[in-house]
């Protein structure tokens, strides 16, 4: 018998005939859905058994009442700590014996984030992992299936869904209050995009720290997070003999700080100090090694992880979670010299 001549298995209406009910209401189903009531839910399972209905995500479910998959809709796959928060919950599930899937949103708006939710509906998943970077998720018109758990990362979501970060404004007051420790009289920033949720706490927790100890809050420019944009912004602060002290919102645009600062002439530590975010593995092999805020990347994915299974299997919502920061003090940052308001010293080659 050739393929073309095959007979097909069962079809989700098959099953709906033979049920007696609509084909959504078997989809329901098959996803595992809560609102379905029990004697249907029963008729719905008898006719998959007796037509032999059994796609593999509806076989596990007939077995154990889940399907043990993640859902994660993703705002960027290029960002550093997008990825290990990624990798960290692709090893917490697989631990957990659950598999992933992968829905990236390339342009964070609420019609995009929306469709990725329901994108995620029709697929065989027990709860969803939204890391979106934007503040989104206090927008009212964004629904979320009512009967599907949620865990958002890096986001804001209310008191309607677990919320998994790091502690943003901590790390931010780490890191300006060491460089005023130093002697700095303040400050500069280099943030990340306006839209970033992460960005904006840090941004706050800055300004907010050199309010606290009386410094003055230089005006903030803006980067994308990339190395360029820290290049191209660190070339303006370099020109400025006053600036002593950067606190970049990320490792890679204080990367670029630090190439604008040794072409523009300016020494670090000696005539500026520069602190970054992230610690990245390449941080330490910057020249010079890199001051730089630690995120707990792994403790994001893994306590995003357990708080979805567990409302999974209990139906119960964990509190939201901070995991705090750290810092790491490297060559990068020191003391400010008197001589370091001056421009004209030579960079190291």
């Amino acid at each position: 018998m050739t393929a073309t001549a095959r007979r097909r298995g069962p079809s989700m209406a098959d099953v709906a005939r033979q049920a007696g009910v609509s084909g959504q209401t078997v989809s329901r189903v098959a996803n595992g859905r809560a609102n379905v009531d029990a004697e249907t839910r029963e008729r719905v399972l008898d006719a998959m058994r007796t037509l032999g209905y059994r796609p593999n995500s509806a076989a596990r479910a007939l077995r154990s009442g889940r399907f043990h998959s993640i859902g994660v809709i993703m705002f960027t796959l290029s960002s550093f700590g997008n990825m290990r928060t990624l990798d960290a919950i692709a090893a917490a599930a697989a631990d957990a014996g659950y598999s992933i899937t992968l829905i990236p949103v390339p342009h964070p708006t609420r019609g995009e984030v929306s469709v990725a939710v329901d994108r995620l509906a029709e697929e065989a998943v027990d709860g969803v992992i939204i890391i979106v970077e934007a503040h989104l998720l206090d927008e009212s018109d964004i629904e979320l299936p009512p009967e599907l758990p949620v865990v958002v990362v890096d986001s804001t979501a209310g008191d309607r869904y677990t919320v998994v970060d790091t502690d943003q404004a901590h790390g931010a007051r780490l890191a300006t209050e060491h460089l005023l420790g130093l002697g700095h009289r303040t400050v500069h920033h280099l943030a990340g995009p306006d839209r970033s949720y992460s960005a904006t706490h840090r941004r706050e927790a800055w300004e907010a720290t050199l309010r606290a100890h009386g410094a003055e809050v230089p005006q903030v420019l803006v980067g994308d997070w990339s190395s360029e944009s820290g290049h191209a912004h660190g070339l303006a602060l370099a020109s400025d003999p006053e600036v002593t002290a950067i606190f970049a919102a990320n490792d890679q645009m204080a990367l670029g700080v630090l190439r604008a600062l040794h072409q523009s002439g300016r020494r670090v530590p000696d005539d500026v100090s520069v602190v970054g975010f992230d610690d990245m593995e390449e941080a330490r092999s910057y020249w010079p090694p890199l001051t730089t805020v630690r995120q707990f990347f792994g403790e994001v994915g893994r306590r995003s992880v357990e708080a979805l299974l567990h409302e999974v299997e209990t139906g119960e919502r964990r509190a939201s979670a901070l995991v705090p920061t750290e810092l790491v003090v490297r060559e990068s940052s020191g003391p400010r010299h008197a001589a370091s308001t001056g421009a004209g010293s030579a960079a190291a080659s």
